[in-house]
């Protein structure tokens, strides 16, 4: 068994990712960094990516390769407000999941550290 299917699989991981944009959707910073207009395709990506991480199918590399998440975002500047924030909604919908404590903590320190991971630039570009 893999931490996919004891936290309850596909269903699980759907409503994490549901719960998560929910959150993205209405936080104007954040929501600026998702280029596309409608969260679907970056829900769906995201989604896929999470369930073959964690042992679900593996579909995701399958449809896009290896997921080289760096490398993926690095075409956009990712600075600490902004993972804090991505940490802040991704963390709630931790909350919403209710997973047991073991399950609960190995999944909020895999984002912790994905999130920071991501960070690219330490500072908002100065304007204009």
């Amino acid at each position: 068994m893999s931490f996919y299917d004891d936290v309850g699989g596909h269903p699980t991981f759907a409503r994490l990712v549901a719960e998560f944009y929910l959150g993205v959707a209405g936080d104007p910073e954040l929501r600026a960094l998702y280029p596309e207009e409608d969260l679907g395709p970056a829900q769906d990506r995201l989604l896929g990516f999470l369930v073959q991480y964690w042992g679900g199918p593996m579909t995701y590399s399958q449809e896009r390769g290896h997921p080289r998440l760096r490398m993926r975002h690095a075409p956009y500047a990712v600075t600490p407000a902004q993972r804090d924030r991505w940490l802040l909604h991704m963390l709630a919908a931790v909350d919403v999941i209710a997973l047991d404590e073991t399950h609960d903590l190995l999944l909020r320190d895999y984002l912790t550290r994905a999130a920071w991971s991501m960070v690219n630039t330490m500072e908002d570009e100065p304007a204009g």
